[in-house]
């Protein structure tokens, strides 16, 4: 068997073992280990298990993943989703749609302090659904939105899905988070006009709510101001190079920390219970991290990346048609994966090629844009059929909607993905302008 028989033999292999459910890091780690093995031999599989994960666990850049999970549970103890739903819906709630709107500005405001998809629409689906429903909001367009609402969870900074991708390419964690900004309000923005085409389609779906006072919409702003200072405090003083994005997330898992001892949202056991779920979190993450390097490791060595990069480049074809079919490749796995399976299993094969190819920018710039696009996809992930965790999390909320009429809701939304990617394809500099006007 060939080196690159081999290679694709381990890939077959994975897909198998993920589609019988076996958890993507023992996946990883056996097929690497495997493959690695027959290359290599035993004792050099042995001599990478016995010093490569202490000498990757033990970098600084891996200490900000279980900083931003404590900081995202905390957030999510401190209760403030009420609020932010509260305050969004004072200010869009008087138009066709605007509690849909609410919802989803809401889950741009959460996401920008929790970082976990599951856990944005969890907890924004709690708060909102019911009053959408109490409000004669047709089921799929509450529950489209803020499933649709959850995935800015990873888009919008702090993401571990973005910080995953960021180490294992090797790739400046500042520079990302500063990339997806722009993105990331792009998202929100394409959501919320979606729901306004929707509604205008539909008048019925989405009912105008009360409208409110300037005094109001002003009264309303300041009860969130703690969690604005947060998001300035954590990712401006990132963006303004003030902290290092470590440094950034200690400082947001103490402020967040005192916003739910002053809610009196937190108490001892759910501060206990805080720190194990990220203890647990963080070691699936950094065990995924070590599968997927030892994975990374075997995939080079059978040479199929750079061998695949050679293929593209003399056949010739265009950079962004090759761009285009990766991104493709990416909504259809979206069906069948999650999007952090999806970014391991394909990272070492794609970055290597994309970085290799001429799309007019340096290697540095390249990588950041592939990265904030494919986050963009695999995020859609999220809401298509039939894994759609997001989907399956708001529905579990309201057992008269139907899982058919919730998937049919976020149709809307996966266009206004669509047309995001295209945008943020044919115009790199939305995503790299803030990049360089901070670096």
């Amino acid at each position: 068997m060939s080196n690159i028989e081999l290679a694709l033999s381990m890939l077959a292999l994975l897909l198998v073992l993920m589609s019988i459910r076996i958890p993507i890091a023992i996946a990883m780690l056996g097929c690497g280990a495997l493959g690695y093995t027959i290359l290599a031999g035993f004792p050099t599989t042995l001599n990478y298990l016995s010093t490569v994960p202490y000498s990757k666990f033990s970098t600084y850049d891996l200490s900000v993943v279980p900083l931003f999970l404590l900081m995202g549970e905390l957030a999510t103890r401190a209760g403030i989703t009420t609020e932010l739903f509260r305050t969004c819906n004072t200010w869009v709630g008087q138009f066709k749609g605007g509690l849909a709107m609410a919802a989803v500005s809401g889950c741009a405001a959460f996401g920008a302090i929790c970082g976990s998809s599951l856990a944005t629409a969890s907890t924004m689906g709690q708060v909102a659904l019911p009053e959408m429903k109490k409000n004669n909001y047709a089921g799929g367009l509450a529950a489209g939105c803020l499933a649709a609402g959850g995935t800015l969870g990873i888009l919008i900074p702090p993401s571990m899905v973005l910080i995953i991708f960021a180490v294992l390419t090797e790739q400046n964690i500042s520079k990302m988070f500063i990339a997806a900004f722009v993105p990331g309000l792009l998202a929100a923005g394409g959501y919320i006009l979606a729901i306004a085409i929707y509604v205008r389609i539909f008048p019925k779906a989405g009912p105008k709510g009360e409208k409110t006072t300037w005094g109001q919409k002003f009264r309303s702003t300041r009860d969130v101001w703690h969690i604005t200072a947060i998001f300035l405090i954590v990712l401006g003083g990132i963006y303004l190079g003030f902290f290092t994005p470590t440094e950034a997330a200690a400082v947001g898992v103490i402020l967040t920390g005192i916003l739910a001892l002053t809610h009196g949202k937190l108490t001892f056991a759910q501060l206990k219970d805080s720190i194990i779920r990220t203890a647990v979190s963080s070691a699936m993450i950094f065990m995924i991290i070590l599968g997927a390097d030892l994975f990374s490791v075997f995939i080079a060595l059978t040479n199929l990346p750079n061998l695949g990069a050679e293929l593209l480049l003399n056949a010739q074809m265009s950079p962004y048609l090759i761009l285009a079919l990766m991104l493709l490749s990416y909504f259809i796995l979206g069906c069948f994966m999650d999007s952090l399976a999806m970014i391991l299993l394909t990272i070492p094969i794609y970055f290597p090629i994309i970085v290799a190819m001429d799309f007019g920018m340096s290697v540095e710039d390249t990588g950041i844009w592939f990265g904030i696009l494919a986050l963009v996809v695999v995020e859609v992930g999220l809401i298509t059929p039939p894994v759609g965790m997001n989907v399956f999390i708001i529905n579990s909320f309201d057992k008269s909607l139907s899982l058919k009429e919730s998937f049919r809701g976020v149709v809307p939304f996966i266009l206004s993905d669509f047309s995001r990617v295209i945008l943020l394809v044919l115009f790199p500099p939305i995503t790299l302008a803030l990049v360089h006007l901070l670096s």
